[in-house]
């Protein structure tokens, strides 16, 4: 921080942000059943945000010596001076509050090339010992964010995440399972190795249904990947842009009463920072209660132009997005999954989606398709596999015919970020065509 104070004091300024992160990735990539490609990256980045009067701008480097350091606040200054007038531009963030939480795994940030290794031949052995192909991934990673300003602002976080992602496939099937942790030791790639494998078993010589409204049971990666795709409308400068599906709508009852949604990054199967782009603590959001939107994100700027806190999910400054919760997590209930294929006469479980575009912003209408296990349920059992679906179903409208929910739990899928999330039933989604694929 000193080394950038200096170099902007020398042009006048004293208002300064940095942010100092660092990364070391690592991944094992496989297919057709044998290991192709093992790659590690280290990055470090350091990016200056100035301010000037009621502009500020931003300039990144990957040179940390004292000129590449000095050459990053200059852009910066330069930027800044270019920038259009902000008339909401807030000051430099001051607090001396921690904002603390440990998320490292040393077994993560130590894992080896062997090990990974090691543990994509045990989950290939499973998925090639029923004369199956094994597709996927095996990462590891750990990270360190830092933000700092000239208002004497500190904020630190390090964590660990490890991924595995497998795809077991057929010759007219395939299965997938994925999993991701901050806990290196929680993934174990026998067991989704098996899970992928069973699924492709199980579709295999899929039967076609004809397009209609089903009961669906989707399982939690399903949906996140549905699911997810409205939390951005949970936003103030998406509300105050009028672009949000919750304008005019908060306090009104949008959904069933057993969906409640809050954001929580301190949540124990969460991952993450517990502070946002300028360094402002996240505060726990109560997105849905019940079936009612209660609370949206506010970063500084827009808190301040609504006349309310800021919530601490802003991304740093400057951007055009504004904020979001990233920490969602939905209340499950008390069914399993096999209750609820067992209470089903005739319905389809779905294991994930892809593809998904919003077709229709107000109803949160969104089209896609199935893949990689999808099952006819008919009298309380698998009856086996289905042809994969495209679909266009309204979000909102899904969320109100929410039969019941299981236990919540951490799942990956399409989205950018995990979500805590149960596996639901739902009555009446609406599948449109059958795909070729």
């Amino acid at each position: 921080m000193l080394a950038v104070e200096a170099a902007a004091y020398r042009h006048g300024v004293r208002d300064v942000e940095i942010l100092l992160s660092a990364s070391d990735e690592s991944l094992t990539r496989f297919a057709n059943n044998a290991i192709h490609q093992n790659v590690s990256e280290r990055g470090v980045s350091l990016s200056v945000r100035t301010i000037i009067g009621d502009r500020t701008a931003r300039a990144t480097t990957n040179r940390l010596h004292r000129d590449g350091i000095s050459a990053a606040v200059d852009e910066a200054i330069a930027l800044t001076r270019a920038a259009d007038p902000t008339p909401d531009l807030q000051r430099l963030y001051e607090s001396s509050e921690p904002a603390d939480v440990s998320r490292w795994s040393k077994a993560g940030a130590s894992c080896t090339p062997a090990e990974r290794a090691a543990g994509v031949a045990e989950a290939i052995h499973v998925v090639e010992s029923l004369g199956q192909t094994a597709a996927g991934i095996y990462a590891t990673a750990q990270s360190v964010e830092t933000i700092l300003n000239s208002r004497g602002l500190f904020r630190y976080y390090a964590d660990t995440l490890t991924t595995f992602s497998v795809t077991a496939m057929a010759g007219d099937s395939s299965g997938w399972a994925k999993a991701t942790s901050a806990s290196h030791e929680e993934i174990r790639p026998v067991e989704l190795a098996k899970r992928a494998a069973r699924k492709a078993r199980e579709s295999d010589h899929p039967l076609e249904l004809p397009p209609g409204a089903y009961t669906v049971i989707l399982e939690p990666a399903a949906v996140l990947d549905l699911v997810g795709q409205i939390f951005g409308d949970f936003s103030g400068t998406a509300m105050e842009d009028q672009r949000s599906f919750l304008n005019e709508r908060l306090g009104e009852k949008l959904f069933g009463d057993n969906i409640t949604v809050c954001d929580d990054c301190h949540f124990p199967l969460q991952t993450g920072a517990p502070f946002d782009g300028e360094g402002v603590p996240r505060s726990v959001l109560t997105l849905i209660r019940r079936g009612v939107p209660q609370q949206v994100a506010y970063s500084r700027e827009a808190a301040a132009r609504a006349g309310v806190d800021p919530t601490g999910h802003g991304y740093p400054i400057p951007n055009e997005v504004g904020e979001a919760p990233i920490n969602i997590v939905i209340a499950g209930g008390k069914s399993s999954l096999d209750e609820m294929i067992a209470g089903t006469e005739n319905g389809i479980l779905v294991t994930r989606f892809w593809y998904i575009r919003e077709v229709e912003p107000r109803a949160k209408v969104m089209t896609g398709m199935t893949r990689d296990g999808t099952f006819l349920v008919r009298n309380g059992e698998i009856a086996g596999g289905l042809r994969n679906f495209r679909f266009n179903q309204s979000v909102t409208e899904m969320l109100r015919n929410v039969e019941c929910l299981a236990a919540s739990e951490r799942a990956s899928g399409e989205e950018a970020f995990d979500m805590v999330v149960p596996a639901m039933k739902v009555h009446g989604f609406r599948f449109t065509e059958v795909t070729k694929f």
